[in-house]
């Protein structure tokens, strides 16, 4: 099954990465108001993180077509994710509105769940004698 979902889910996590970044530059604002509502708003900021998001989606891209690149990627997203996931845990109830800041834990949580579950096939397929 990872073999099958690998590379159509990169491709997904990588197109999905691309569009946040995206919406992060062009709409700092919106994207401030409906998903980042944590404190002050800086529209510099965002951009600032649009950038990390932008490069993540065009690596995930390129690690469809490239295999020796998908478990280190995949390791380095993980290990991103999973200090977001922490962060966002830290700051849980200073989203405006409140239930945004549980919502935005658990969203970042299941790409986590994905990630390591797109790992645990690459590492399977790794530790394969050939």
């Amino acid at each position: 099954m990872h073999r099958i979902a690998l590379r159509p889910l990169l491709a997904l996590l990588g197109a999905y990465h691309l569009l946040l970044g995206v919406v992060m530059v062009l709409a700092p604002r919106t994207f401030f108001d409906e998903v980042a509502a944590y404190g002050a708003y800086n529209d510099h900021y965002i951009r600032d993180v649009a950038t990390f998001y932008l490069a993540l989606g065009a690596v995930l891209l390129v690690a469809v077509g490239r295999t020796a690149w998908q478990v280190p990627l995949l390791v380095f997203a993980l290990l991103q994710y999973g200090l977001h996931v922490l962060n966002h845990l830290w700051d849980i109830g200073d989203a405006d509105p409140g239930w945004l800041g549980p919502a935005n834990a658990v969203s970042l949580a299941l790409i986590a769940a994905v990630l390591v579950w797109l790992l645990r096939g690459g590492s399977e397929r790794e530790a394969r004698p050939r």
